[in-house]
């Protein structure tokens, strides 16, 4: 999103006019309604100042810490590399910590699957024996005159392998079902952690662009502060207005310094908290490519939302699998009631000596009837039972809860196109007001109170615009999580044409040599440390429009008028 800012202003040296644009961006933040609405209302409430944006915490609903740190990978480099949505998403998804997490859960799951299917599964053990006996008759009630009371020393050798096999047991065939369906649970949450990481670095990422649009903005306003505090000198100087005009652009100057202090300070940590997301060292400099501007949402997006919603979203997937394996659970707590059928046996050789060894077996079929268990079959059957109820509701609740979801995010879309729309006209009417506070400034007519007020007015529309278009996009892909493909959605999302370098606009000036590839011509933010911009170069007169900007973005451009002469009158 642009927005650029028209400010009027006067030096006693010269009455060139000149303007300065500057480049504000939307970001992804947390409750589409909730967030959006505060930053309205503040935008039209509050002295003009930094609306603070939602933090990335927010964003994710389902608030997990691991999400919001990595794995961090190499160490920083000296040069500054170019930041794109597309490597940032897939960094998040190779180091990110809430996903490395999910992945290890999946894999303990698979473990706790194979060890239910090893109930099912022959186990075979060999061994190798070698003894020294003697036998005491006379402990085993054999007395024989003349007969001595013992036998032995003597020695026994055994080499063999024994097996147990349990093929038809219903309750382990249970539990292997139930295993299977963990592992599938286990795994739609794995592509559900996937979307959250998607959610993360996106807002992440959309939030180190407004910090950066935000420090451009309080830049300009501060060089317009600047500007309007020298006029207010030259005239104090020259006779023609009193030191509290002075005093007063004083005043907001040094509120417009302090603007830009806590707008670089929030640029810094948030640039921090995207690269602790996608696991990139925390000194490493960057500089962002993409940009996002104002796209409606095709239709298609929102065709049968709640239909492909409950064949997609995969936290409701993995609900049902979590339900299928409780009933599984459930079926394998009473089938310990059943006999179950099992195999055993041995083979191996045996003799006294390694040279005089002789084939041993055995073999043997068991049928295993459970009789009395003392009430533990009953316990776990009670058991499975509540889990079972339990997980049913949570699916019924989800499914409800998507619904809402999608019904909210379509309303929050609604809703924030039409505050674009509001937005782009308060923003025009905001210019018209201070080009005539301006004018009657120049002409003497009025103070500077008035050009203060408009400015402030101003800057309030700047921030009220730049939170609609963050509703609206925040509001697209809230929608594409509610729908279940915010990992496909969001890269589209974040990347469609135009993003990246385009061209300047239509009957507009042509983008200059060093400016930054985000369609406008103000300079380019510096990696990880925010530069002022580029003294702005001289504009047309206040009463020739600016150039067109493209649809979906406001521009305002900065001017400065002559000095007025002795008398109010222009010169």
């Amino acid at each position: 999103m642009h927005v650029c800012t028209k400010y009027t202003m006067e030096r006693k040296e010269s009455n060139a006019q000149w303007c300065a644009c500057r480049r504000l961006w939307t970001t992804l933040a947390a409750s589409a309604a909730v967030a959006f609405s505060c930053c309205l209302a503040s935008a039209q409430t509050q002295a003009p100042g930094l609306t603070s944006l939602p933090s990335a915490e927010q964003v994710i609903q389902r608030v997990q810490d691991p999400y919001l740190g990595s794995i961090p990978q190499g160490k920083a480099t000296p040069g500054v590399m170019d930041l794109t949505v597309q490597d940032a998403l897939d960094r998040g998804l190779k180091y990110n910590l809430g996903l490395y997490f999910s992945e290890r859960t999946t894999e303990q799951t698979r473990a706790a699957r194979l060890r239910a299917l090893a109930e099912l599964l022959p186990t075979v053990n060999g061994g190798v024996t070698e003894e020294a006996l003697k036998i005491n008759l006379k402990a085993f009630g054999f007395t024989f005159p003349g007969l001595p009371t013992s036998i032995g020393p003597f020695g026994l050798f055994e080499l063999q392998a024994e097996g147990t096999w349990t093929p038809l047991n219903f309750h382990y065939i249970s539990g292997v079902h139930a295993a299977s369906q963990n592992v599938k649970a286990a795994q739609f949450n794995y592509h559900d952690a996937r979307d959250t990481v998607v959610l993360s670095v996106g807002a992440n990422y959309l939030l180190t662009i407004a910090n950066e649009s935000r420090v451009a903005a309080a830049e300009a306003e501060l060089k317009a502060a600047q500007a309007l505090y020298q006029l207010a000198v030259d005239q104090e100087n020259a006779g023609l207005a009193p030191q509290i005009d002075t005093l007063r652009a004083r005043v907001q100057l040094q509120t417009q310094e302090s603007i830009l202090i806590q707008a670089q300070n929030d640029l810094e940590k948030q640039r921090i908290a995207l690269a602790r997301v996608i696991g990139l060292p925390v000194a490493q400099k960057f500089r962002l490519v993409n940009r996002v501007p104002y796209h409606p949402l095709p239709e298609s997006e929102v065709e049968n939302a709640y239909e492909r919603a409950l064949q997609t979203r995969p936290d409701y997937q993995a609900a049902l699998a979590s339900l299928r394996a409780a009933q599984f659970s459930l079926d394998a707590a009473w089938q310990q009631r059943l006999p179950s059928i099992g195999f055993s046996g041995n083979y191996g050789v045996l003799g006294y000596t390694p040279s005089s060894l002789g084939p041993n077996w055995t073999a043997a079929a068991t049928l295993s009837i459970p009789i009395f268990q003392g009430g533990r079959v009953e316990a776990d059957v009670e058991q499975a039972r509540s889990i079972v109820k339990q997980r049913q509701a949570i699916v019924d609740n989800l499914k409800g809860g998507i619904e809402q979801d999608i019904d909210d995010a379509l309303l929050d879309l609604k809703a924030a196109s039409e505050q674009v729309q509001v937005a782009k006209t308060g923003l025009d009417y905001a210019q018209q007001t201070l080009e005539q506070s301006q004018d009657r400034f120049s002409a003497g007519v009025t103070n500077n109170v008035e050009v203060i007020q408009a400015q402030q007015q101003l800057a309030s529309a700047n921030e009220q615009y730049i939170a609609s278009l963050y509703g609206f996009n925040i509001g697209k892909v809230l929608l594409a999580r509610a729908i279940g493909n915010a990992e496909q959605a969001v890269q589209q999302y974040l990347s469609e044409p135009g993003n990246l370098t385009p061209s300047a606009p239509a009957n507009g000036p042509a983008v200059p040599p060093g400016t930054a590839p985000n369609g406008s011509g103000a300079p380019a933010p510096a990696p990880n440390t925010p530069q002022v911009p580029a003294t702005p170069p001289a504009s047309q007169p206040s009463n020739t429009p600016g150039p067109a900007a493209p649809e979906g973005i406001g521009q305002i451009v900065p001017q400065r008028p002559a000095r007025p002469a002795a008398g109010g009158q222009q010169q």
